[in-house]
């Protein structure tokens, strides 16, 4: 199996997004000291070069982690433009958004249409990688799951932005991006600050994906094995976690020749020259122990919190000997919420899509739009050369009209 397959593929496995209460804004003159790269960030190397203005941001959530963001500024229309926070998914950064050419790219095409684009970088990517105590070596650095996401990053990045431009924000996030935001949503946060979501490969339950190298890691408890070495880090790139996963692949039925399809499901619409690009930018780390998270939810078929998997330490983090659930059918009733998900995608599979869709069915009609692709599998929502016309102005359209 060559490496660079290994690599496409696993980066899709879970594919993104965050929360927080307070936010930090760091003064200019040490953002260089704390994350020098952003001197040749992706707004300098990537969107800059396409001749859109683009600021670089960083934002510090209530438990130190240092998030960088972008903002492309809109397109011929100055001042009191309606904010978009774009997030990613697992395994993946803000580069997710940019991977296509800029007249395909869901990031430039809402510039165009006069959105001001907020890029967010999930803590512990590459341009989120600092924090104000912790080394990115530690493992306490590494000691969060989606849990945190949804605790810290996201209501910083939330905050962050509405302070910036005085408004209710628009929000997009892919695969585990929706996963985040579903969960805080359903706790009745950051809804004060939020006109409306779109949730491409929507992730709520997992139970039902079809995926089979992500279901066999989960059933052989990969992440729980690296996790007792002392692997906090869960990089795609790190030589430990290759080794497993092939080992994996030796000893299963898995027929690991094609792993992208393997995760991600038969994409209809994805044009191999992309592959460059996305191997230039991507794979991103996660925390090991988020890993664990996402196989616990696999593996149960359940949306609930980080398993301690012991009585007494789920009771002195949650006050009870089980996990608290985030339960889907809180999310209000008058939310404008856009769904698309693909008839072809192994991870966002479409009966777990449906298990969604069923705790929204008092949903007000108008406020939810249900998109459905036959064709489309997980990467074709970020990757797919027919995504503009299939997906993204479907999505820009339904902006408008909130």
């Amino acid at each position: 199996m060559a490496k660079s397959s290994l690599t496409i593929t696993l980066v899709i496995l879970f594919c993104g997004l965050t929360l927080a209460s307070r936010t930090k804004i760091l003064p200019l003159s040490t953002i260089t000291a704390l994350a020098p790269e952003l001197n040749d960030g992706v707004c300098s190397s990537l969107v800059k070069t396409q001749g859109y203005a683009c600021e670089e941001h960083l934002v510090t959530t209530k438990d130190g982690y240092v998030l960088n963001m972008q903002r492309i500024l809109p397109r011929g229309k100055p001042g009191n433009s309606v904010p978009v926070v774009l997030q990613h998914g697992l395994f993946m950064d803000g580069v997710t958004w940019l991977l296509l050419p800029p007249s395909q790219s869901l990031a430039f095409l809402l510039a165009d249409n006069g959105f001001d684009v907020w890029i967010a970088n999930t803590r512990g990517t590459k341009y989120s990688h600092g924090h104000t105590s912790f080394s990115n070596n530690s493992s306490d650095y590494w000691n969060w799951s989606w849990d945190e996401l949804v605790a810290y990053d996201l209501p910083a990045t939330f905050q962050y932005v509405h302070d910036q431009t005085g408004q209710k924000l628009h929000y997009v996030g892919h695969s585990q991006g929706t996963l985040v935001a579903l969960a805080a949503f359903s706790k009745d946060q950051q809804l004060d600050k939020l006109r409306s979501a779109a949730l491409l490969c929507p992730i709520a339950y997992v139970g039902q994906m079809t995926s089979p190298v992500a279901k066999n890691a989960a059933d052989h408890f990969i992440a729980e094995s690296l996790y007792k070495l002392g692997i906090f880090e869960f990089s795609i790139k790190e030589g430990s976690v290759v080794k497993f996963l092939k080992d994996m692949c030796k000893g299963t039925s898995i027929d690991c020749t094609n792993l992208f399809t393997s995760f991600t499901g038969p994409n209809c619409c994805v044009n191999p020259s992309i592959m460059n690009t996305f191997l230039d930018h991507e794979p991103q780390p996660t925390a090991t122990k988020n890993m664990i998270h996402l196989s616990q939810m696999i593996r149960e078929g359940t949306i609930a919190m980080f398993d301690y998997e012991n009585n007494d330490e789920n009771t002195r983090h949650y006050g009870q000997s089980t996990p608290p659930i985030y339960d889907m059918t809180r999310l209000p009733n008058d939310l404008p919420l856009f769904v698309s998900y693909g008839g072809a995608d192994a991870l966002s599979d479409v009966k777990d899509v449906q298990l969604l869709l069923e705790s929204l069915k008092d949903h007000d009609a108008d406020k939810l739009v249900v998109q459905y692709r036959n064709d489309y599998a997980h990467a074709d929502y970020v990757m797919a050369q027919s995504a503009k016309q299939d997906v993204y102005e479907p999505l820009i359209s339904f902006f408008k009209l909130q």
